[in-house]
C-alpha cells in the first residue's frame, strides 16, 4: 500500500508539473536558492564550454565567422519543430551554422495570447537572462511578453498574458521550447560568451522562406494578418 501511494503521488507531482509549467521553474530556483545550491553562469560555461568548442567552432570558421560570435540569431519554426542557429557575418549578413530539432512544444499554430493557453509565443523577441539551475537542465528567458504583445493585448482588452517563457533542455515542455540537454548547452555556452543582449530569437508558426506566405494560415485576432506579414519579412532575412 505505501508503495501504491508513492506512486500515485509520483503521478501526482508530474501531472501538477505539466499543468503548471510556465511557473515551476521560479518555485524550483527559490527552493535551490534557500538550500545552498546554486551554480553561476561561469561554472556552466566551464563545464561544457570544452565541447562547445569542439563541436561549433570549426561550423563558424568554415563560414568564415569567428567564434564566440560577436551577436547571432535562433530561429523557431512551429510546424517543422525546428531551431535554427544563424550568426553574423562582418557585413551584417546571418549565416546559417547549425540546425536542432524541437524535442517538446505545446499548443498549435499561432501567437500566446494568455497565460495557461499552453501556447509558445510567435514574433521576435530578446533574451533577458540565463539560468544555470533550470529545472530543465538550463534555460535562456526570453522577453515574452514584450512591447508588441503588451500592445496588442490591450487593443484587445486581455490581460494575464502569461510570462517566464524559456527556451531550455529535456524534452517536455509546455509553452515553452524544449531542445534537449546537448543543444541548450551549445545554446547556453553562446549566449553567455556573445552576451544576452546579442542574441536574437525569432518564432514562426511555419517556414515562409519554402512555402509562400498563405492568408489561409491567418485567422484571429484581426491583427494577425499584418503581424504575420511583418514577421515574414523578417524571416526572409535568414535564408539557408
Amino acid at each position: 500500500m505505501r508503495r501504491f501511494s508513492y506512486l500515485i503521488s509520483i503521478l501526482a507531482f508530474s501531472v501538477l508539473a505539466c499543468v503548471f509549467w510556465e511557473h515551476i521553474e521560479i518555485v524550483t530556483n527559490w527552493v535551490v536558492a534557500r538550500a545552498g545550491y546554486r551554480t553561476g553562469v561561469a561554472d556552466r560555461v566551464r563545464q561544457y564550454e570544452h565541447r562547445v568548442i569542439e563541436v561549433l567552432k570549426p561550423m563558424f570558421m568554415s563560414r568564415g565567422i569567428e567564434y564566440p560570435p560577436s551577436k547571432f540569431a535562433l530561429v523557431a519554426i512551429k510546424d517543422a519543430a525546428l531551431f535554427q542557429l544563424f550568426a553574423y557575418d562582418l557585413s551584417g549578413r546571418p549565416v546559417h551554422i547549425k540546425d536542432y530539432p524541437i524535442l517538446g512544444q505545446s499548443g498549435t499554430l499561432g501567437p500566446k495570447l494568455r497565460e495557461g493557453d499552453r501556447q509558445i509565443p510567435e514574433g521576435i523577441y530578446r533574451v533577458t537572462s540565463l539560468n544555470p539551475n533550470s529545472i530543465c537542465h538550463l534555460s535562456l528567458r526570453l522577453d515574452y511578453p514584450n512591447e508588441f504583445d503588451r500592445s496588442m493585448a490591450r487593443r484587445d482588452g486581455r490581460t494575464r498574458l502569461g510570462n517566464d517563457i524559456m527556451i531550455h533542455g529535456k524534452s517536455l515542455s509546455v509553452g515553452c521550447i524544449a531542445i534537449g540537454d546537448t543543444a541548450v548547452e551549445e545554446i547556453f555556452v553562446l549566449a553567455a560568451r556573445s552576451g544576452v543582449q546579442n542574441v536574437k530569437i525569432v518564432i514562426v508558426p511555419t517556414d515562409w522562406r519554402k512555402t509562400p506566405f498563405d492568408a489561409k494560415l491567418i485567422g484571429r485576432p484581426a491583427w494577425l494578418t499584418e503581424f504575420y506579414a511583418q514577421l515574414n519579412l523578417e524571416l526572409q532575412h535568414f535564408q539557408l
